[in-house]
């Protein structure tokens, strides 16, 4: 494993996401140009634009652990890495091309395949986290650093989960009962793992989808919050895999573990 100060390299990074943000709105302002990937997903310049920024800063202070990002093909065919950072420059292009304000800027860091520090920032919404560590999870807000984990907004007897639907598949219902929830509320993007480490909600279930950009930067964020993020089958999520798809997630705060 690369031996680095992740804390150091993170706190480097704050004022880039934040100009980045600024950035992403800016664009979006003037008008975003839009297009449909081979996946068929869309892209903007915006998109481009954030994950430019991003990737150049990560690149300056530290060149020699490999990027991998959603908008870019660079070392995405690498099956045999265990240092590397996953970027997802706009997660929730949707929101962001059509003037929501859900959709997030990531970066998360993997050493021996497992969340080792974490970023996110949601410009729309003004709200920057960010962690290098367990129990070094946080949220900036007016410039100050607050501590993420330490939030007694807790019921038992009213858990509230954030779902990717309003419309709940079967097998997710079913998980949901075992751990009494009792309301979601729907939320895409990484914001989700955000405000269950901030104890604003407890939990979140889903299926295989998507892609290890979209969750790293956030299991990172939940796990330094004490909070848990595994499989279906409650065993730890590495990062590394074929294709780098995701496995089933379910998300836990602190709160309920």
């Amino acid at each position: 494993m690369i031996e680095i100060n992740i804390k150091k390299i993170v706190e480097s990074l704050i004022d880039t996401f934040l100009e980045a943000g600024k950035i992403s709105l800016e664009l979006r302002k003037k008008g975003l140009i839009k297009k449909i990937k081979s996946d068929n997903t869309p892209v903007s310049n915006g998109d481009l634009e954030v994950n430019k920024i991003i990737t150049q800063k990560i690149s300056k202070l530290n060149s020699t652990i490999p990027i991998i990002s959603e908008e870019t093909s660079e070392n995405k065919f690498n099956n045999d890495l265990n240092d590397f950072w996953l970027i997802d420059p706009i997660d929730g292009t949707y929101d962001y091309i059509n003037n929501l304000d859900q959709f997030t800027i990531n970066a998360g860091l993997i050493l021996d395949k497992k969340p080792a520090a974490g970023l996110i920032y949601a410009p729309a919404k003004n709200r920057m986290f960010y962690s290098y560590g367990n129990n070094s999870s946080f949220e900036l807000i007016d410039r100050k650093q607050i501590k993420l984990g330490q939030s007694n907004n807790f019921n038992k007897n009213e858990i509230k989960f954030v779902s990717y639907s309003n419309k709940l598949k079967p097998e997710i219902e079913t998980i949901h009962k075992k751990l009494n929830v009792k309301k979601f509320v729907r939320m895409k993007s990484s914001l989700k793992f955000c405000v269950i480490a901030a104890g604003e909600y407890d939990g979140y279930v889903a299926e295989p989808r998507a892609c290890e950009w979209d969750i790293a930067a956030g299991h990172a964020i939940l796990k330094h919050a004490g909070g848990s993020v595994t499989d279906f089958n409650g065993k730890e999520i590495f990062y590394g895999k074929k294709d780098f798809k995701n496995t089933s997630l379910i998300l836990k705060s602190k709160n309920i573990l």
